[in-house]
């Protein structure tokens, strides 16, 4: 049985940073009480996330006829590929076992690959860039929580993720079509939903009293901001 971070037993008092990247607004701090999971969770969870979007993505390469675009996607399968096997030396330098890490992790990311799967490429291809973006961010602002260990995992997080050339097939398929521009924003808003859960999940058992959903909400908030530009940076209305 899965449990999530909430369910591992008390933490000590943690600092949850959201961190801008480009101009994507300022830095934000919010303090939460037991908030952050235990290192190995977090080790595992993150780790396996990347392994999901290089398989996502390895999966859109053969069915795409255009051969750049074939190349954009195997540059950021690539990418994330990279990313996890950092996160793997990271977790075999801790003396652990990458397997018995990720293991909890894979029946319920596997759920949510399989929900933000679209039924076309395109839409598979702006869930990756949506839902790596939500999830990478929010995970740099776990890694506050873990010293040395946690930058670590924030400097590879922030690697070249290759996803450009994703946001950069996505608008010429909207200036070729305008019929894309609806249907991949209306996907867009789909995709918020179960990313945030998974988030969500992560920080707090399932029932918040109003004092902890007012800490939580900055969070939440700069992530949906960050959702937001990157949808308009498409010309999509998040």
């Amino acid at each position: 049985m899965v449990r999530w971070f909430w369910q591992r037993g008390r933490a000590p008092e943690r600092t949850l940073k959201v961190r801008s990247r480009g101009d994507h607004g300022d830095v934000s701090r919010v303090d939460f009480e037991e908030l952050a999971p235990e290192v190995d969770t977090f080790l595992g969870q993150a780790a396996y996330l990347q392994l999901g979007y290089f398989e996502t993505l390895s999966e859109l390469i053969a069915p795409t006829p255009d051969l750049t675009q074939k190349e954009s996607l195997t540059l950021a399968a690539g990418s994330a590929l990279l990313k996890h096997r950092a996160l793997l030396d990271l977790i075999r330098e801790r003396g652990q076992d990458p397997l018995d890490l990720m293991l909890p992790f894979r029946e319920p990311l596997d759920a949510f690959r399989r929900a933000t799967h679209g039924a076309r490429p395109l839409e598979t291809m702006l869930s990756v860039h949506i839902t790596a973006g939500m999830l990478d961010d929010f995970y740099r602002a776990l890694s506050a929580s873990y010293g040395a260990t946690g930058r670590r995992v924030a400097g590879i997080l922030d690697r070249d993720d290759e996803r450009d050339a994703l946001v950069g097939i996505v608008t010429d398929a909207i200036a070729a079509d305008a019929e894309w521009r609806s249907l991949l924003a209306l996907w867009g808003r789909r995709l918020v939903g179960d990313t945030l859960l998974i988030a969500r999940g992560a920080l707090r058992p399932q029932s918040l009293d109003a004092a902890e959903e007012k800490r939580v909400e900055p969070v939440f908030t700069e992530l949906l901001g960050a959702h937001s530009r990157r949808m308009a940076a498409m010309g999509l209305d998040a």
